[in-house]
């Protein structure tokens, strides 16, 4: 598999559902330097503290029957609203110009949801994306996934 290759100056977003790494790469295509911009992260407490309320219920309205409600899923809530914050400090920084190209390593359905978020403007200057939890490595591990020798 060939590795995507990341431009001198272009920006490296790796992230989860509540932690998001903007990098960019002061180095080339060959050997990657990553500098850090901004780290955001966010809580995620237990599920018991984000929604405490039992699933509903339904009532027909002919009959005596009645139907649960799927509960929640507070975590992919809190997750999407974080994504999204992502979301709009990427679409700022396109609106600033502040890069002109962007790589996204992010897991497959934080992946999803941030396609969904972000503005066509910072999908237009994404060059690629890896559909990989890199936002728990350091920096250096993270730059061993862009370069042409990692394994």
């Amino acid at each position: 598999m060939e590795r995507l290759r990341i431009p001198w100056r272009a920006w490296v977003l790796a992230c989860d559902g509540a932690k998001a790494l903007i990098f960019q790469n002061d180095g080339d295509a060959e050997l990657p330097d990553l500098q850090l911009i901004e780290a955001l992260a966010q809580d995620q407490p237990p599920t018991h503290l984000l929604g405490a309320e039992r699933p509903g219920r339904v009532h027909q309205s002919q009959g005596f029957e009645r139907s649960a409600v799927e509960q929640t899923d507070w975590h992919a809530r809190n997750e999407e609203a974080f994504l999204e914050k992502v979301a709009a400090r990427l679409d700022q920084a396109a609106q600033d110009k502040s890069f002109k190209r962007l790589v996204i390593a992010a897991p497959p359905r934080a992946l999803g949801v941030l396609r969904k978020k972000l503005t066509s403007k910072v999908l237009a200057l994404t060059i690629g994306e890896i559909d990989k939890d890199l936002a728990q490595l350091t920096t250096k591990e993270i730059e061993r996934h862009f370069t042409s020798k990692a394994p």
